[in-house]
């Protein structure tokens, strides 16, 4: 196995991030600084250290659905003090990793895994998977309004990929819509909701491709069975 991908499998590292920790030394196998990038290990005799950390193959994979409240972030931790998801998930802290993020006010579906090539295959651009979310907007969207959502949206940073959207409720001052989208633009849904004059309310994600969020509760969590890891899997 390649130096870069048990570090990847570890750790939150992607294999480029590990590539660069090889290349500054902050990486030794044996005992000994290495830098050369394609350097080959074996788990089950080498000794190797990420900034003093051992790191080891777990001998099983952990995947876990998680309900992420508003208000709460995706971060190890946070100087400011705020709520974070492992004040939910602290027997998890130091094994498992969120499956990208959501944004503080945001709601919904989190997946986390110590699978490294799981979590990086599902957080990687190219892979476009398709994620969805109900969402409260002010004011009642047209139909004209909908089918921009659906065509893309011109933002700061480009214009958005086609989208899925229905309206689920429609009311005078606020409405509930479902939007499925397959990229992850920062903030992207609120702000293509602001772009059409529609601004976002509550956001709420309720589904990762196949995987839904089901019957579960606000800060509670579950793990994944094996047809729902093995679905997932098959989208990578």
């Amino acid at each position: 196995m390649r130096l870069n991908r048990l570090i990847a499998l570890t750790t939150e590292l992607s294999r480029r991030a590990a590539d660069e920790a090889i290349e500054k030394g902050r990486v030794i196998l044996n005992g000994a600084v290495i830098t050369k990038l394609a350097t080959q290990v074996d788990p089950s005799k080498d000794h190797v250290k990420l900034d003093g950390r051992n790191l080891t193959l777990p001998k099983r994979f952990t995947y876990v659905a998680f309900y992420k409240p508003p208000l709460c972030l995706v971060t190890k931790s946070d100087p400011k003090g705020r709520n974070t998801i492992w004040d939910h998930l602290s027997k998890f802290k130091n094994s498992l990793n969120s499956v990208g993020r959501l944004d503080f006010e945001t709601e919904g579906l989190l997946l986390l895994s110590d699978d490294g090539d799981f979590i990086q295959h599902l957080t990687h651009p190219k892979h476009e998977f398709w994620k969805t979310y109900q969402i409260k907007v002010s004011g009642k969207p047209s139909r004209h309004t909908l089918d921009e959502l659906r065509q893309g949206v011109e933002l700061e940073d480009g214009k958005t990929l086609p989208a899925k959207v229905s309206s689920v409720r429609e009311g005078e001052e606020h409405s509930w819509i479902e939007v499925s989208i397959r990229e992850g633009k920062n903030r992207q849904l609120r702000c293509m909701c602001d772009a059409v004059g529609h601004p976002v309310i509550r956001l709420r994600r309720i589904a990762v491709g196949s995987l839904k969020i089901g019957r579960l509760k606000k800060g509670a969590w579950r793990f994944l069975n094996a047809k729902e890891i093995a679905s997932l899997k098959n989208m990578l």
